[in-house]
């Protein structure tokens, strides 16, 4: 039998979590951050006698328990688990496919969300009174997880399903910046009309996306209800406890990534393939020498860009991270330096348009290849951008 007493199971959060769910540099008083899954008392009533389905992967933690394993031992009725881009508990690098499965620790059915399919079909939701959703973002309008969100509450709003949030702090979300997506450029690395930092918890987001109408109208049935993180603003820094993904491995690279992104669009690595993923950049052909390095293939990605290659480029390691953080744009320097220094320019770009997907326009890499500065460029997707913050400011959780 199953019989953890939430007393026990308490003790064990909150043992765990002590010392992980902030950086180390804040005092952990009863002001800390608290995740929306840390919320037992507000959570458990709304399971009650419902039959749920949950949207996780592995970041879905509080301190060292899996939300699975939590309810789990709670003899909560989990029926189904949505597993997202790099599965349930982590096991796929990017952009491989997520099979249909059965967790080996508990027994549920897993329903791939990165497979044939990244919206669940209509069967999928049969039986299913509650479905919960509860991943890590990272504040960037690519990283796929928000992709699979607006899919869920797709889902969910054509079968009149009820959807719930447990919110986590965006790290990255002390900004919004970077051109709106063109939803002629709509793909699963831009579901929504987003610019590139979002600056939103995906609690907001769902907000956002169900009252702009950004989802299906929704059949009777269909609510959304957020569990906000306590002790949060989008100022309060916010160190990961879980790594988000295999190739965002720490903090500094989950605060470049919103620069650095864009170049998967280009033949130049980020360093994929190495231990230091989305933090250094380089390439075989530019020609300074002062910092090297040789993607090779890895669990987190099987064949790099580059793989085998020496290299030759930037370490980004040497920046700050107080610096990453008090930046509150995109950087551009790296993207308009690196095509400046390509010696084969028609090259520089992926002839797959991957660039454009990822930047949400085409005018950004126009304007790369004419020789547009940074300033000017930023200047074309300011009004873009004010219109979205006017709308972000409605669906706002936190200060």
């Amino acid at each position: 039998m199953r019989t953890f007493s939430l007393k026990f199971l308490w003790l064990a959060v909150l043992i765990g979590s002590s010392t992980s769910l902030v950086a180390q540099t804040e005092p952990i008083d009863s002001q800390r951050i608290v995740v929306g899954a840390a919320q037992l008392e507000k959570i458990l009533p709304l399971l009650r006698d419902k039959q749920v389905a949950l949207v996780v992967n592995p970041s879905s933690r509080v301190g060292n328990v899996h939300l699975v394993d939590t309810l789990f031992a709670l003899n909560q009725c989990i029926v189904r688990i949505f597993a997202p881009e790099h599965g349930f508990r982590g096991e796929g690098e990017a952009g491989e496919l997520i099979r249909d499965g059965q967790d080996t620790r508990t027994g549920i059915p897993i329903i791939s969300l990165y497979g044939k399919k990244k919206k669940p079909a209509h069967e999928d939701l049969a039986g299913i009174d509650l479905v919960v959703f509860d991943i890590q973002d990272v504040g960037a309008r690519f990283y796929t997880y928000i992709s699979t969100l607006h899919y869920i509450l797709d889902a969910c709003a054509e079968a009149g399903k009820a959807v719930l949030i447990l919110d986590r702090p965006n790290p990255n979300g002390h900004y919004c910046d970077g051109p709106v997506l063109n939803m002629q450029l709509t793909s699963f690395v831009g579901v929504a009309p987003l610019p590139i930092v979002h600056g939103c918890t995906v609690g907001e987001l769902a907000r956002l996306f169900t009252g702009e109408h950004w989802i299906v109208p929704p059949q009777p049935g269909f609510s959304l209800q957020v569990i906000p993180c306590k002790n949060y603003t989008h100022l309060t820094p916010y160190d990961l406890p879980v790594p988000p993904s295999p190739n965002l491995p720490n903090m500094r690279a989950v605060l470049l990534y919103p620069d650095l992104c864009l170049f998967e669009g280009t033949t130049v690595s980020i360093g994929r393939g190495t231990n230091t993923p989305f933090q250094i950049l380089g390439h075989p052909e530019i020609t300074s020498d002062a910092f090297t390095f040789v993607p090779r293939s890895t669990a987190a990605a099987k064949h790099p860009p580059q793989e085998g290659w020496i290299c030759k480029g930037y370490d980004l390691r040497t920046i700050p991270m107080d610096s990453l953080r008090a930046q509150k744009q995109i950087d551009l320097h790296w993207l308009l330096c690196f095509y400046q220094e390509f010696p084969n320019k028609a090259d520089f770009f992926l002839k797959t348009s991957f660039f454009d997907l990822l930047a949400g326009t085409k005018s950004l890499r126009l304007q790369i290849e004419s020789g547009q500065t940074e300033e000017q460029i930023r200047a074309s997707w300011q009004a873009d951008l004010t219109a979205f913050r006017a709308i972000r400011e409605k669906y706002l959780l936190y200060p």
